[in-house]
């Protein structure tokens, strides 16, 4: 198993352990992405993961219904990503979008485990629960996010940073720097 492959099932661990902690009637709570509900965020992270294995299989992404098993399906695709993951012929296979050629086991390593820690802050500030990260996902998340700075400042990215107060950990300095308010 690769550090790729290690920290992105450490990550999906840590969503799919909030995911299943939310209660019934959470699924219409504001999240920390002002514009989304705990619905529409989970919903955002499992559409992600299947866009991301879309590169690697060249299949049409069929979007997630938010009013579907959204337990199931995230699930689903987890096990989608870890399969190309472990795959040396698909993990290596070289894609080409927003952020430029890489291999599929480089996108999932940078973009997808960055979006779905981050994401896993919201619906653990969304829900009640324990909003603490893995700290060398952290730290690899603010790795790839901060040269992409402006990139992901965007209808649908991330909000303005908000400064840091003096002596930020390192998780609320990237949460920070993601425009949420620690």
């Amino acid at each position: 198993m690769s550090e790729i492959s290690e920290r992105y099932a450490t990550i999906a661990d840590g969503f799919d352990t909030r995911l299943v902690g939310v209660g019934p009637d959470q699924w219409s709570n504001p999240t920390p992405c002002t514009d989304w509900t705990l619905r529409d965020l989970v919903t955002h992270v499992i559409n992600t993961h299947r866009r991301v294995v879309s590169n690697v299989d060249a299949g049409e992404v069929i979007e997630m219904d938010k009013e579907g098993d959204l337990l199931g399906a995230f699930a689903a695709a987890r096990a989608s990503v870890e399969a190309a993951l472990n795959d040396p012929a698909r993990s290596s296979k070289v894609t080409n979008g927003m952020f430029g050629e890489q291999t599929f086991e480089s996108l999932v390593g940078r973009l997808l485990s960055s979006d779905t820690l981050v994401h896993t802050w919201d619906l653990a500030r969304a829900t009640g629960q324990d909003p603490r990260l893995d700290p060398e996902a952290v730290a690899k998340a603010a790795e790839f996010l901060s040269p992409i700075d402006e990139a992901i400042r965007r209808p649908g990215g991330f909000a303005a940073k908000i400064a840091p107060p003096d002596g930020a950990d390192s998780q609320t300095q990237l949460m920070n720097f993601c425009g949420r308010a620690v």
